[in-house]
Formats: C-alpha cells, structure tokens, sequence
C-alpha cells in the first residue's frame, strides 16, 4: 500500500529557472571579479599579451554583475576599482619574485598594467553599472539613501555656529580657597 501512493504521487522537482539561476552574495561577486582578473593579469605578465588582462576583469565584472542577486548589488558595483589594483599589483608581484629590487619592479611594474590596462577598468566598472541598474542597484541606493537620511549625518545641526561672540559668557563667582565658609 506504502510503495504505491508512494509511486503515484508525483515528485516536486523545482521549476527550470529557478534549479538554474545561481544567486552570488555581494562577496562572492567580488570574489569571482578579483579571480578573473588576477587570473587575466598572470596570463597577461606570462605571455607577453597585455589584451588579456583586461579581458579577463571585464568578463569577470560581467559575469558578477549578472550572477550576483538583486540585495547585494550595491556592494558589487562600488569594487571594480579596487579588485582591479589589487589583482593587478597581485600578478605583478608574483611574476617579478626574482628581478633584482623587489620594491623597484613591482612599482613599475603596477604602474605599467594599470597604464596599459586602464580602458578596460572603465568598460569593466560601466559594464557592471549597466548591467546593474536595471537589475536593483538603483532601487539598492534609493533605500541606502533613505536609511541615512533619518541618521544624523544629512539633517542640520541646531547649534551651526558654537562659537557666538555676541553673548557673554555667565559670570561665575571667585571661588574661596578655604571653601564655602567666609
């Protein structure tokens, strides 16, 4: 009896999208932005080939900012900028280990790739910004705003001024040096 409601009750197997769509917290949007491009930079120092250092950012920025669920959008498209130099002094640092002054070539050598690789950190973030608006990240800043207005670092101060020199200030009587007995 068990073994045919069992079998005759069909499973609930979860709708296609749904078992599909994979949804990034903001730090793993960040995590799959900075792999991306750290992988693209020692490509990029390893082949000779400064193309694939920004191509590889980009098509990380791309792919976080689609992957990425609708809550965590504003912390994903604020982190470009900063995944990009981390990831690019990252590769710079492990592929000049053993050229002479460590301090020296690493200096230049960031230098260098951001100079060479700076377009492709502007299509990076104003794909991601692209991609995010129409996703939430507008309606994400909206209710950011709208937490820190009630917050005391938008409204105005009531003393503006707390230095006023027109009133004096209360005249306080000398105080005796054996009390208050006279």
């Amino acid at each position: 009896m068990r073994g045919q409601r069992a079998a005759s009750t069909p499973r609930q197997r979860p709708s296609a999208p749904a078992a599909r769509q994979a949804a990034l917290t903001g730090r793993g949007g960040v995590v799959v932005m900075f792999g991306a491009a750290l992988l693209g930079g020692l490509t990029a120092r390893w082949f000779g080939v400064d193309v694939l250092a920004g191509a590889g950012f980009t098509a990380g920025c791309v792919l976080a900012a689609l992957a990425t669920r609708p809550a965590d959008l504003l912390t994903l498209a604020v982190s470009p900028p900063l995944v990009f130099l981390v990831a690019t002094a990252l590769a710079v640092l492990a592929t000049s280990a053993g050229d002479g002054s460590l301090l020296t070539s690493v200096s230049v050598g960031v230098l260098a790739a951001l100079s060479t690789t700076a377009p492709w950190l502007f299509l990076g973030t104003i794909l991601v910004l692209a991609i995010t608006a129409p996703r939430g990240l507008v309606a994400n800043a909206r209710e950011l705003r709208g937490k820190l207005v009630g917050s005391r670092l938008f409204e105005q101060e009531e003393n503006e001024n707390p230095v006023r020199w027109d009133e004096s200030p209360a005249r306080e009587r000398p105080r005796l040096p054996h009390g208050e007995v006279d």
